[in-house]
């Protein structure tokens, strides 16, 4: 059996680092994570051709930054059962039909915007003995119904039944970013919520400046990570607007340190890549970004956006020393080839952790907003449970 039929053999890990803000154990707020946000629609369109887009360029990135992101509504994680009296155990979000993964956007009408305002929704309805009217995306459907709060006789509280999650943080990579459209784009997945692996939406986010202090190897059938913290100084580096499949996406505010270019370098469409000799930006100590040799050992050949476009293989003696090869936190690593932009690190095989998956720039260029800006304008011219 050779190495490509025994991928599906294989296991894989997004290798994005992100963790839960807030612990998932009966409480009095909530937190989610959600849905995918669509940037363009369907994608439907073909891979533009090299003559439409001959002069696009940005820079490529390689520094490990945080991600914090806050997501629009309340994301359900998980049910919980309340005491109500000695004999009585009840789940009001469970009987009111809510499912592990719904995203809660309203309560009696108003927008949900933190956890605060969850909390002093159900302690006012608990209170008044009345039921709370809630609106909840589920998929593509928006659904209304009603839940009464049951009152917890062990923590004194009034309660959904719910574990609810708003917040996730962890450490990725820049893949790119481009100053003159002010945007940038990073990680190369989807960021998901960790118990219902459910997509968050974003409600508001920010990435912001990370320092590496240390690394933990991979090993076959365990990979490993970059350890790193946000910098005191908490310098932000953009805002995050969306979370697609292909990446995080936003405005550059203040642009990022350390960078090995200091002039753009264009990029290479999903039909300009080959197998073959590559290199990867990323960082293993500190803030310092270094180049490491890769290979592009398989190309699925894609006409419009989808995930798992490369395999990529460490090569480089000194990585491979140092990290065993991919590891989580190398998410949205840039792959060089040629001189040209090609894509960026997306999973790691568990079993092979030397190599991995990446997708297409092309395809994070269209969610950034750069590939049609740049069309249009030759066209014109040229837990908190609760």
């Amino acid at each position: 059996m050779n190495f490509y039929s025994r991928i599906k053999l294989l296991g894989l890990l997004l290798v994005f680092l992100i963790c839960c803000i807030g612990n998932a154990k009966p409480v009095h707020a909530a937190l989610p994570q959600q849905a995918s946000l669509e940037l363009f629609g369907s994608h439907a369109a073909k891979t533009t051709q090299d003559s439409v887009i001959p002069d696009l360029k940005v820079y490529p990135g390689g520094q490990t930054i945080g991600v914090k992101v806050k997501s629009s509504g309340v994301l359900v994680v998980g049910h919980h059962v309340i005491q109500e009296s000695m004999d009585r155990k009840v789940s009001p979000g469970e009987t009111a039909g809510i499912r592990l993964g719904d995203r809660i956007t309203h309560m009696n009408g108003k927008p949900l915007d933190s956890l605060t305002r969850v909390a002093e929704a159900v302690e006012e309805a608990g209170k008044n003995k009345k039921p709370l009217d809630i609106t909840l995306c589920r998929g593509e459907q928006m659904i209304s119904t009603k839940l009464t709060p049951a009152y917890d006789r062990d923590d004194k509280a009034w309660r959904l039944g719910l574990y609810i999650r708003d917040s996730a943080a962890g450490v990725g990579t820049l893949t790119f970013y481009a100053p003159d459209q002010g945007v940038y784009g990073a990680l190369g997945h989807v960021i998901t919520d960790m118990n219902t692996q459910t997509p968050i939406v974003v409600g508001s986010g920010e990435i912001v400046q990370s320092n590496v202090t240390s690394i933990a190897k991979s090993q076959s059938g365990e990979p490993g990570e970059k350890r790193a913290h946000f910098l005191k100084d908490h310098r932000v580096l953009g805002n995050i607007e969306r979370n697609t499949n292909f990446g995080i996406f936003g405005k550059m505010s203040d642009e990022p340190q350390y960078g090995l270019y200091s002039k753009p370098i264009p990029v290479a469409l999903a039909n300009e890549v080959k197998e073959g000799p590559a290199e990867i930006l990323t960082v293993l100590e500190g803030q310092q970004i270094q180049r490491f040799q890769a290979e592009v050992v398989h190309i699925s050949q894609q006409d419009k956006p989808a995930t798992k476009g490369l395999v990529i293989r460490i090569v480089d003696p000194k990585l491979l020393d140092k990290t065993g090869g991919i590891v989580q936190g190398m998410s949205g690593s840039p792959i060089i080839q040629n001189g040209k932009l090609i894509g960026a690190v997306t999973h790691v095989f568990v079993n092979d952790p030397k190599s991995g998956y990446g997708c297409f720039i092309e395809w994070m260029l269209r969610d950034a907003g750069i590939m049609q800006n740049n069309v249009s304008l030759k066209s014109s011219s040229n837990l908190k449970a609760s």
